[in-house]
């Protein structure tokens, strides 16, 4: 079973899902046009599968595709992910430290 993603706009977060389980969320709040990621999760079960990295790669798919602002990380899972992956500096509000 593939996990996928969802943009769950009314709670301002990226939810990931196994079929039916929601198993992850990357919450967001957007200030000023930039959406910030604040808070980051996957279900302790399902950690160590490279879930967390799918959720932040298709959800930043989603931003850039649809336009929907620039992305500052603030949960250091999300920092740490846009400096492992460079074509993601192109959605920064400003460089990483």
């Amino acid at each position: 079973m593939d996990p996928h993603v969802v943009h769950n706009s009314e709670l301002s977060r990226y939810e990931l899902f196994l079929g039916e389980q929601k198993i992850g969320h990357a919450d967001y709040r957007k200030v000023d046009g930039v959406l910030e990621f604040p808070h980051t999760e996957v279900d302790p079960a399902h950690q160590g599968k490279n879930y967390a990295a799918i959720l932040m790669r298709e959800s930043f798919r989603d931003v850039e595709d649809n336009n929907l602002g620039k992305v500052w990380p603030i949960c250091p899972y999300v920092v740490t992910y846009m400096k492992r992956h460079p074509e993601t500096h192109v959605l920064l509000a400003k460089p990483l430290a």
